[in-house]
């Protein structure tokens, strides 16, 4: 189908829109929105008169960390985090459990009721408000167990506003948690490996969690581990050992069904490590007549007939992570990935197959140069990814990354509150630290202003409604989403539009079964909701 828009009203269109100028090393231009509540946790109040303890009765708490102005605010209600609706099934039946999240603008955790327990998950960036919620708690006589990926790479820093920390696997070590608490033996220090059943595991306890205050319940984790090892992602944190577990599918299909959900996010480092489980998980999918999106690596793409396999199963979107357009960065980082020329060509195949493409990106490198910024945005707008993130390279302690910079005299500091991707807190090789955030800056504007929205259009004049809808509502709407999570409205705000694209989708499903395996469907229409929301 042709361009129903003519040469001279693109022309226009863009002329008008384009916001941000070419250069990305302007000079640094108003701050971008962002409320005091996105920026700065609640205060935590002086609980003097608090009422009696309950016993046996435990609160999961998710800490607040401050929101990136650059990026939508609506990623952050996308999903419950799935560390403590799992933790919530394993806690044994004569407990009473509740959950409590920050990051809803509903204040900070009540005190009231007093809970015995309260476990906290510690990720880098809100390590500082895990251990202020600590000290409140512990002030009030309440056993705090402290656990996540902080407590693995700086153990010894999490001990002093613990009463116990859990380093591994904090799911099989928290039924021996709580019963040490009940026999009055609790230990400063619990060793759990990743290498149980996965399998067997409990699944999440998804009733717990307010149907209104996020996109969907339905947070599902059918894989664990990750084949790759690169040197700055977390799993290469010195102490962690994941080996790769898988979930039976049909027991993932079984947690979305009864979910009630029609849209789910799954949250694996990379879904498709092992081809044959995820065209398994497929074929399990189908049926529901469900959309989702999940990260997959690249190479998934070699198979032409799982990414249609996907789609049939509806999936709508996937989360690359190409982290950079330089093979000698690739190479250097110890990613294992189809070589950068053969990026444009693996995109089409998902594009083909209707389903849209958010990419990452990784900003620092040391083969990284002043241009990375402007050739980064060109090559997303000519290859019409849907959406992009970018993060500013950032080593955390206990990778290598970490102790590679640390050795050199590369790090900056050792603010973990600056630890978020999107600040540069090591020397760069080739720039400036202060021009690496200028140009992270930039990246973001570009590729969300409308000219580049407008770029990354689909080529089929049937979806480019969907997905404007999407991209302005998504990455153009802070003050929307603001408002929406504070008054626990997301659900209801995009309920309609998911519905709306599951029912968009599952009309493709039946062109798309209508062509033959080697051709791409006609009018492929991709759907409201992707990967990158």
């Amino acid at each position: 189908m042709k361009n129903i828009f003519p040469t001279h009203w693109q022309s226009l269109a863009e002329s008008i829109w384009n916001r941000v100028p070419e250069d990305p090393y302007y000079q640094p231009r108003q701050p971008l929105w962002q409320p005091l509540e996105m920026r700065e946790a609640p205060p935590l109040p002086d609980c003097s008169n608090t009422g009696p303890m309950v016993k046996r009765y435990v609160r999961l708490v998710q800490p607040f960390y401050p929101k990136d102005p650059h990026a939508s605010y609506g990623k952050h209600v996308l999903t419950p985090s799935l560390a403590l609706t799992s933790l919530a099934a394993a806690t044994p039946e004569h407990w009473r459990v509740d959950w409590w999240d920050e990051n809803l603008l509903h204040g900070p955790p009540p005190m009231e009721p007093l809970p015995e327990v309260v476990g906290i998950t510690v990720h880098l960036t809100f390590a500082e408000r895990a251990c202020q919620l600590a000290a409140w708690y512990r002030q009030h006589g309440v056993k705090v167990i402290l656990g996540g990926l902080h407590a693995m790479a700086c153990p010894e820093e999490l001990m002093r506003y613990a009463d116990a920390i859990v380093i591994g696997d904090g799911v099989r070590a928290w039924p021996q948690v709580l019963a040490d608490v009940e026999r009055q033996t609790l230990q400063p220090c619990y060793r759990c490996e990743f290498d149980g059943d996965y399998g067997q595991e409990p699944a999440p306890r998804r009733q717990l969690i307010s149907p209104h205050s996020f996109l969907t319940r339905a947070s599902l984790m059918a894989t664990r581990g990750c084949h790759n090892r690169c040197e700055f992602c977390f799993l290469s944190t010195g102490n962690l050992r994941m080996p790769c577990r898988e979930r039976p599918p049909e027991d993932i299909a079984r947690q979305l069904a009864e979910s009630g959900e029609p849209y789910a996010a799954f949250l694996d480092n990379n879904l498709g490590a092992k081809r044959g489980y995820l065209r398994q998980l497929c074929r399990e999918l189908k049926p529901l007549g469900k959309i989702w999106s999940a990260a997959i690596s690249l190479d998934v793409s070699d198979d032409h007939a799982l990414v249609r396999e996907m789609s049939l199963a509806g999936c709508t979107g996937v989360f690359v992570g190409f982290e950079s357009l330089s093979d000698e960065n690739l190479i250097g980082a110890r990613k294992r990935t189809p070589r950068v020329a053969d990026y444009a060509r693996r995109i089409q195949i998902f594009h083909d197959q209707g389903i849209q493409v958010n990419g990452s990106f990784v900003l620092g490198f040391d083969g990284d140069r002043k241009d990375v910024f402007q050739t980064t945005a060109q090559w997303i707008e000519q290859n019409r990814l849907e959406c992009a993130t970018f993060h500013i390279l950032t080593p955390y302690p206990g990778t290598p990354l970490f102790r590679q910079m640390e050795t050199s005299g590369r790090l900056r500091h050792r603010n973990w509150n600056l630890y978020d991707t999107a600040h540069a807190v090591f020397y760069p090789k080739h720039m400036t630290p202060e021009e690496l955030e200028l140009g992270y800056d930039w990246l973001y504007r570009r590729l969300f202003s409308p000219a580049s929205i407008w770029r990354r259009r689909p080529r089929h004049a049937s979806a480019i409604a969907p997905y404007l809808a999407m991209s302005l509502l998504y990455k153009r709407s802070n003050r929307l989403w603001h408002f929406l999570i504070k008054h626990d409205l997301v659900h209801a705000v995009w309920s309609p539009l998911v519905h709306w694209s599951r029912r968009r989708h599952l009309a493709f499903r039946r062109r798309l079964e209508a062509q033959p395996v080697h051709l791409p469907v006609a009018n492929p229409a991709p759907a409201v909701i992707s990967a990158g929301v």
